[in-house]
């Protein structure tokens, strides 16, 4: 019998507040957080399914000490910690190079004194990238990045969140004009590869999305087709898996906190996709999706998936 490839697991630790801030609620400014609740339900969810994944903190969250206890808990149940940026906003990729080291470093320093591990990985807000923040990695010493999501929905994702959204100001509006990315993106690698750095070589392992297509299959969009059908989004997600073992991706596979909170947990956050759905029906269908992994492949942290790609050594070099 073979054995099954890995699959990396990872969760984008946005907070209530980050999500008001890049919808342009009022309030965001104090930090709401839901940081406990979730905390508690995803460590009793993934002890159930004996796994352990990344998770990317975002600094500001970590530098409040109100949310320090959830961080902890969940670096203490063996989880992968790595660095979401300072402020999670996901214009990231316009920074100047000095805002883009402060923001890492800031973050950096925050995530390590509340949960006692040092990050090595990186996630750009809204899969933001650019050619400084990778410089700033490598300068860093950062093992991988996780911010590219090659597909070609990103303008149609960037519509409909306008669409949703009617309290923004024109200036607010043009920062978050390239939110989501531009339709190129589809065209980046879905394999891992090195950046070519001056004096580093980082890796980047891209979110994965379905191979030939570049259709998401993450949870978020799995949710989104369940509610249309649940049988359809367990179909996808097959058929997306069986796309990689055919064309010899491993998947790394992004969660978010609403996956696991209903619209009855967070009634602030109704304008989300999938917010309907309660946290039962979700927590039900999470089940159902690990499940499926599982029998494919072997679900791994981020940081172990870069291990052993780097151990393997049969990785491209792209250029920035």
């Amino acid at each position: 019998m073979n054995a099954r490839p890995p699959a990396s697991l990872s969760l984008d630790l946005d907070n209530l507040w980050s999500y008001m801030k890049i919808h342009g609620d009022a309030g965001w400014e104090s930090h709401p957080s839901y940081l406990d609740a979730l905390a508690e339900i995803v460590t009793d969810r993934l002890r159930r399914h004996r796994l352990t994944l990344t998770i990317f903190v975002v600094g500001q969250d970590a530098a409040l000490e109100k949310n320090q206890r959830a961080l902890r808990r969940l670096a203490e149940d063996g989880h992968d910690i790595g660095n979401h940026s300072f402020s999670h906003e996901p214009w990231f990729h316009t920074y100047a190079y000095a805002d883009v080291a402060r923001e890492i470093g800031q973050a950096e320093q925050a995530i390590e004194r509340a949960t006692g591990t040092r990050p090595r990985g990186f996630r750009g807000p809204g899969f933001s990238i650019s050619a400084d923040t990778l410089r700033v990695l490598g300068e860093r010493g950062y093992i991988y990045d996780a911010s590219t999501f090659p597909t070609f929905l990103g303008p149609l994702a960037r519509t409909y969140y306008f669409w949703k959204t009617d309290s923004m100001s024109p200036e607010e509006r043009k920062k978050r004009k390239q939110l989501f990315g531009k339709a190129g993106e589809g065209l980046r690698p879905l394999q891992p590869y090195l950046w070519d750095l001056p004096d580093h070589r980082l890796l980047e392992i891209p979110v994965t999305t379905m191979p030939i297509a570049r259709t998401p299959f993450h949870m978020s969009y799995l949710l989104y087709l369940s509610g249309f059908s649940a049988p359809l989004a367990r179909t996808y997600l097959r058929s997306a898996l069986a796309l990689c073992r055919l064309r010899g991706v491993q998947p790394s596979f992004l969660l978010h906190p609403l996956d696991f909170l209903g619209g009855d947990c967070v009634k602030e956050l109704a304008f989300f996709p999938g917010m309907k759905l309660k946290t039962e029906h979700k927590l039900a269908l999470f089940d159902d999706l690990v499940a499926i992994i599982k029998s494919s492949f072997e679900p791994v942290t981020m940081a172990e998936h870069a291990r052993r790609l780097l151990a393997n050594g049969n990785l491209r070099s792209r250029s920035l």
